[in-house]
């Protein structure tokens, strides 16, 4: 009677140490809570970045087309000029002294030309009466026409050293702002293979233009006429707008990446862009401004095995998970199927057919969550454009998490490890999602 009587009493300890570790240590069932959305109205685009370089639209290299030395510059850097504005001029003494050369050439060859001329005329008298020879005359025609031809090739000289003196003054050939000054008082230009660039003038600051690289991978969707944003480190909390102006077809390579340049159109009214700052740029290469929205993520979210004691599940197959009784409310499937119809169905649902642009989504409505295929059109991997298949009114769920209540206090932040932690907590199920208790 003794020995069962202490088998009796070792059950009840037993029993009662079970009960205690059940009481105390098992982790209680956390309850599944969905994240869910309705499709909305608003704006959705496709986009293209990249880097470019803010220029003015049309720039001008002054320089000269004669050497000498500076003698005079009026304009500098930023200043305002007009059109045949005297701007700097070049020393012109050996200029003119060359002019006056030839200028007395000229005179000379002139002077020579009216003897040869006079001397011709009797050469032609004596020979209508017989007194010379014809070779005589053909001389003094000769000599005349020489002296001709070398007043005429000495006027050339001359007005080639007026133009080139001419040449000494350097004039604004554009309305504009002296954007680069190269040359000061004293400083020798010599044009002898390439023209010296003196000033840069740009035409109309107001109009500015950025010269983009373009991927070769997003090349093709970019088109003329298209809107585009930028910002600059100058001011980053401005956004600048301009449109596709060219995409030029002359390649650029540079460590193996092919870009093309791409000319953006850009209004500087305000006179905020700089030439040369550094453009962070954004072509918007489809947009639609009223569509039906629903986030991305919520075609890629599919219910779990925990979530069918609370949903009956509908037109799908929820993730595979333990079971107590081994039943499921998912139409007629049965139980040894369960798994090959729970990976087609999973199969079916992730994938979107590239053809008719369908994907899958789950929508609740009271503790029904059925499985709905829709019709998408534009994505910016964000948000996807609903063409058909859901409405305003539709709760489509995008994500689930579990209630963590030991470990994330009622305003949803994580509580220090240090603290203790509240029995029986009724923490808030508004705690940080995770996002991924519903997901594959």
């Amino acid at each position: 009677m003794k020995r069962y009587k202490w088998i009796i009493w070792a059950l009840i300890i037993i029993a009662a140490g079970v009960g205690i570790w059940f009481w105390k240590f098992k982790e209680n069932e956390k309850p599944i809570v969905l994240e869910t959305e309705q499709p909305h109205y608003g704006f959705i685009a496709t986009s293209v970045t990249a880097t470019g370089t803010v220029q003015p639209v049309d720039t001008v290299s002054v320089g000269t087309q004669v050497s000498g030395t500076i003698s005079k510059v009026y304009v500098d850097f930023n200043d305002k000029v007009k059109k045949g504005q005297l701007i700097a001029e070049i020393d012109k003494t050996i200029l003119t002294a060359q002019r006056d050369q030839i200028s007395a050439n000229l005179r000379q060859a002139k002077a020579n030309l009216d003897y040869t001329k006079s001397n011709y005329n009797r050469q032609k008298q004596l020979l209508d009466v017989g007194a010379i020879s014809r070779a005589d005359y053909e001389t003094a025609l000769n000599q005349y026409n020489a002296a001709q031809d070398n007043v005429n090739s000495i006027a050339a000289q001359l007005k080639a050293a007026q133009q080139n003196l001419f040449y000494a003054n350097i004039y604004s050939p554009i309305n504009g702002t002296v954007l680069s000054r190269n040359v000061s008082v004293g400083q020798t230009v010599a044009s002898s293979l390439n023209t010296p660039t003196l000033f840069v003038i740009a035409k109309d600051l107001t109009k500015m233009q950025v010269q983009a690289a373009v991927d070769e991978a997003d090349i093709g969707n970019v088109k003329n006429g298209q809107r585009v944003t930028f910002s600059v480190d100058a001011f980053p909390d401005n956004t600048f707008e301009g449109h596709v102006k060219d995409v030029r077809l002359r390649p650029s390579v540079s460590s193996n990446v092919v870009t093309y340049s791409t000319i953006i159109d850009a209004p500087n009214d305000d006179m905020k862009l700089k030439p040369g700052m550094t453009a962070n740029i954004t072509v918007f290469t489809q947009e639609i401004q009223n569509a039906l929205l629903v986030s991305a993520k919520a075609t890629r979210w599919w219910p779990d095995s925990t979530l069918y004691k609370k949903y009956t599940i509908e037109g799908g197959r929820y993730k595979s998970g333990g079971q107590k009784d081994g039943s499921m409310r998912i139409g007629s499937a049965s139980p040894k199927d369960s798994a090959s119809v729970n990976r087609k169905g999973r199969k079916d649902a992730r994938q979107t057919d590239a053809s008719e642009k369908t994907a899958m989504v789950w929508v609740t409505k009271d503790s029904t969550l059925t499985h709905r295929r829709i019709k998408i059109g534009l994505t910016d991997d964000t948000y996807i454009q609903v063409l058909s298949g859901l409405s305003v009114d539709d709760v489509v769920v995008s994500g689930s998490h579990s209630a963590d209540n030991s470990s994330k206090g009622s305003s949803g932040t994580a509580k220090s490890p240090f603290m203790p932690a509240r029995r029986g907590g009724g923490g808030s199920s508004g705690g940080n999602r995770s996002g991924g208790g519903g997901r594959q």
